[in-house]
């Protein structure tokens, strides 16, 4: 299944980019929630790693159990580092951002902000202290401080491969790009392409990327996006509804954070003790591993079992990648990382 996490197909034009690569490091900077509308996502259940910053506390909080291997920063990023104004938007949290204007523009959708004093660190300081010598995306998404993280940027030192930076401004979608596309090129970046709402740029030396990009955006209709599916309780046809049922009597929006032993107790409430003791075996496993990774089955190995009970192989699955991505695709809908009309 191509399925597209990302609000803009983001993720799906990396998969095009890096094809091939079934490991390497990213920065996301205002990564946002991180399963609903994410830009780096798919790249992390693809077994990449990175850097995720996220100053909005809710949502920094969901890393910790639904992105394990991430680095989740809650700082706001920009020239330099000490401290500064973060507007915080109530319900859109995509509005959320250093720029009191954009942050009062919510309003014509209905919401209300809250200001509030954040540390600011710069990306040449993230880069120095968390990335590996090779970084191969960096994502910016900051609701109009773009100018002010890309200043705060050393390229002599730290060349992303591939830059994607939102080129729109919120709220009216006119083009914002003027203001700090010409530090990317006189650090010796390229432009790819512009996806409608991103503009993408590689590295000069990156020459087989450049080759790679496409002249338009790739077409909406080539993945399925999660958040047309809606909620998984009610809709049948999203990939996790068989899960979202076993575990009625949870709060959906609250899965990622919920005991595991409690979820685990859930889906297997009618297996006994003997058979949870067993070995395990490929058969037994799979049939678990088909109601509880929905959309991640196709990726499902059980590897050597050797030695595990049913238990121990079922709790090892639980702690799995795909199963954390199931949990938070059910949430997603329900903790506002989609905002749903009913």
């Amino acid at each position: 299944m191509q399925l597209s996490y990302a609000q803009n197909m983001e993720d799906m034009h990396l998969d095009r980019l890096f094809a091939g690569e079934a490991r390497g490091f990213y920065i996301d900077i205002g990564a946002g929630h991180p399963v609903a509308d994410n830009v780096s996502f798919r790249s992390y259940l693809k077994g990449w790693r990175g850097v995720a910053v996220e100053p909005q506390a809710a949502l920094h909080a969901l890393y910790a159990t639904l992105r394990p291997r991430d680095i989740a920063l809650d700082t706001l990023v920009g020239r330099e580092a000490g401290e500064a104004a973060f507007h915080a938007v109530d319900k859109l949290h995509g509005f959320s951002t250093m720029v009191e204007d954009h942050a009062r523009g919510a309003a014509s959708f209905g919401a209300s902000y809250a200001t509030e004093r954040r540390a600011v660190t710069t990306l040449a300081a993230i880069c120095a202290r968390h990335a590996p010598k090779r970084i191969d995306w960096l994502k910016i998404d900051v609701e109009g401080a773009e100018a002010d993280v890309l200043a705060g940027a050393d390229f002599a030192r730290f060349r992303p491969r591939v830059i994607l930076i939102e080129a729109v401004k919120p709220g009216d979608m006119s083009p914002s790009h003027e203001g700090w596309e010409p530090m990317l090129l006189q650090a010796g970046y390229r432009f790819g392409f512009f996806d409608g709402l991103n503009r993408w740029y590689a590295d000069a030396a990156e020459a087989k990327l450049l080759a790679r990009f496409p002249e338009a955006a790739l077409d909406w209709a080539g993945a399925r996006h999660l958040y047309d599916y809606g909620r998984a309780p009610a809709n049948q046809e999203h990939p996790d509804h068989a899960l979202a049922i076993a575990l009625a009597g949870l709060d959906p929006a609250s899965l990622p954070l919920v005991d595991p032993a409690l979820v685990f107790g859930f889906l297997t409430k009618n297996v006994t003790a003997e058979q949870l003791a067993a070995p395990a075996t490929a058969g037994a496993v799979s049939r678990f591993a088909h109601l509880w990774l929905g959309a991640e089955i196709e990726h499902y190995d059980p590897g050597d079992l050797d030695g595990l009970s049913l238990e121990q192989a079922l709790a090892a699955l639980q702690r799995s990648d795909m199963f954390r991505a199931a949990l938070g695709r059910i949430a997603a809908a329900h903790d506002g990382g989609f905002i749903m009309d009913t």
